[in-house]
């Protein structure tokens, strides 16, 4: 860890504008549980969809990162019954081929801890391997993530330990098939922005994709990753994160850091949080 980034500081670090670089990675990682990916592929919430409201939809999904990272339990609390009101039409019907719900606690915790683990890599990759006491600090920080989405503290593994024994157990109940995927690399191939900006940068976003997923997650995504596509990354990634570390925290934490405060002055003026 650099000698920078302090204990208290580390999860807001963690939160950075090059961040957004694994973002779609952890889009996949979530929706690789069936209930989850059939939640967003079938969801009823017009508003909500990205291919239809693309700017609306990522500012909402930012925002709550924003709020979970950086933001009060006021604001977290106030931005929870904002998302839980759209939430409340996202359920499974007849037509369903799994069966789910929004306000599933076992779901809701896979999504939080997808959001955790994908910080936690950020914060290795970017500021190195913490000493033990900045790790407990950062996990203790990252529950965050979890109760912001209304999993309850005591559904959040306990310690850093049970937190991987958690881990290692979902990877199990990962599955990815045709219908999901299909959303997926449309997905990752930008085709929910103009077609002029997806065929300029689909291709790279496919790769950094790729890149940021743990293995399991490229196997059901079925996205081949060779030792030259390993070394390649590498170096894309060291070059972000000697970059990430000399910049200044306001440049650092944006967008989000800007976010967090169009979130408050929505709330000083009774705008709609979401």
């Amino acid at each position: 860890m650099t000698a920078s980034v302090s204990t208290a500081t580390r999860v807001k670090d963690a939160v950075t504008g090059a961040g957004l670089l694994a973002g779609n990675a952890n889009v996949i990682m979530q929706l690789a549980r069936p209930g989850v990916g059939y939640g967003v592929v079938e969801s009823r919430v017009e508003s909500g969809q990205l291919f239809r409201h693309p700017i609306k939809r990522t500012r909402t999904t930012l925002t709550y990162i924003a709020v979970a990272a950086m933001g009060t339990e006021r604001e977290r609390t106030l931005y929870r019954r904002a998302v839980n009101r759209s939430h409340a039409r996202v359920r499974s019907t007849e037509s369903s081929p799994v069966s789910y719900s929004a306000f599933d606690p076992d779901l809701q915790l896979w999504v939080a801890a997808c959001l955790y683990k994908g910080f936690e890599d950020l914060s290795l990759m970017f500021f190195g391997e913490p000493d033990e006491e900045t790790a407990e600090a950062f996990y203790r920080d990252g529950a965050a993530m979890g109760t912001t989405l209304q999993v309850p503290p005591e559904a959040w593994p306990s310690d850093r330990a049970a937190f991987e024994k958690y881990w290692d157990e979902q990877l199990e109940q990962i599955s990815i098939d045709d219908t999901v995927r299909e959303y997926l690399v449309d997905l990752t191939m930008l085709r929910w922005l103009p077609r002029p900006v997806s065929l300029l940068f689909g291709g790279f976003n496919k790769f950094v994709t790729t890149g940021f997923l743990p293995e399991p997650f490229r196997r059901e995504m079925r996205l081949p990753w060779s030792d030259r596509d390993q070394r390649r990354f590498d170096r894309m990634v060291a070059v972000v994160a000697a970059v990430v570390r000399r910049l200044p925290p306001a440049l650092r934490q944006f967008p989000f850091n800007a976010l967090l405060w169009d979130l408050r002055r929505r709330i000083r003026t009774g705008r709609p949080l979401v």
